[in-house]
């Protein structure tokens, strides 16, 4: 028992001496310069840091791995199930996420700068209802459908990103998870307005306000590009912040998620 107490003051002493280093904190929020003059502006409350883990981050990082390596508890056992379950989530979820940034910041970035319309509504479409004959193959259909779905659509992307961040809650819902599922809920908004404006640009659906779509004014070419480079900004921002949310207090053993 002295022996667990002096570990618990060690490890108590190396936090509270990290805790003595000020890390500068500023805004980075993601910018894609292609688009001109068009940013958004970050407040302290959803700002975000793009950089590695800081030194301050670090020294307590390291010191929270040398008091668990000297010093066991009861809830070791608990902790171990915990970590297999986050670890098989992050092997199973993250690479949709990422996949789904990558694609973000370059294919579809160069289809909103072109305002490539058609482009645009394949990347967020979601993938075909099972039909019929579905039901006769091997599998439903599933991988043929999968296929179909877009490089940032909800099915492809943003369900992995749902589910990953529910990982991080147990009986109830824990902040971090809240914080992580507000970032994606914005993130399906964003995309569902992009794809009505491709519709728009193609011609398959009106801007809306009027009684059935009459009456409504319809938007030009450069309105419906000007709000597609606006929402794109928006979701880069919302994507960088999930991405924050998600590598705060991640284990050790888990590589931080990169941001756009």
């Amino acid at each position: 028992m002295t022996h667990v107490m002096n570990v618990a003051l060690i490890a108590l002493l190396l936090v509270q001496l990290g805790s003595g280093l000020t890390v500068p904190r500023r805004c980075q929020c993601y910018r894609a310069t292609y688009l001109g003059s068009h940013s958004v502006q970050c407040d302290d409350d959803s700002s975000f840091l793009k950089h590695p883990l800081t030194s301050r981050e670090k020294f307590i990082a390291q010191s929270a791995a040398i008091a668990t390596s000297l010093v066991f508890t009861p809830f070791e056992a608990a902790v171990a199930r915990g970590r297999a379950t986050l670890d098989q989530a992050y092997d199973r979820y993250t690479p949709r996420v990422l996949a789904g940034g990558e694609f973000y910041k370059k294919d579809l970035r160069n289809l909103v700068a072109k305002n490539d319309f058609q482009g645009l509504k394949q990347a967020l479409q979601e993938p075909p209802k099972k039909s019929k004959a579905d039901r006769a193959k091997p599998d439903g259909g599933t991988t043929e459908r999968a296929a179909q779905a877009g490089g940032f659509s909800d099915a492809r992307v943003l369900v992995a990103a749902d589910l990953f961040a529910s990982t991080f809650s147990d009986s109830s819902i824990s902040e971090k998870t809240r914080k992580m599922q507000k970032e994606v809920e914005e993130l399906r908004l964003i995309v569902q307005r992009m794809e009505s404006i491709a519709k728009q640009g193609l011609g398959e659906e009106t801007g809306g306000g009027g009684l059935f779509g009459f009456g409504a004014k319809k938007s030009s070419k450069d309105e419906l590009s000007k709000e597609l480079k606006e929402l794109y900004i928006q979701g880069g921002n919302a994507y960088n912040r999930y991405i924050f949310a998600a590598n705060e207090g991640l284990p050790v053993q888990l590589a931080k998620l990169p941001f756009l």
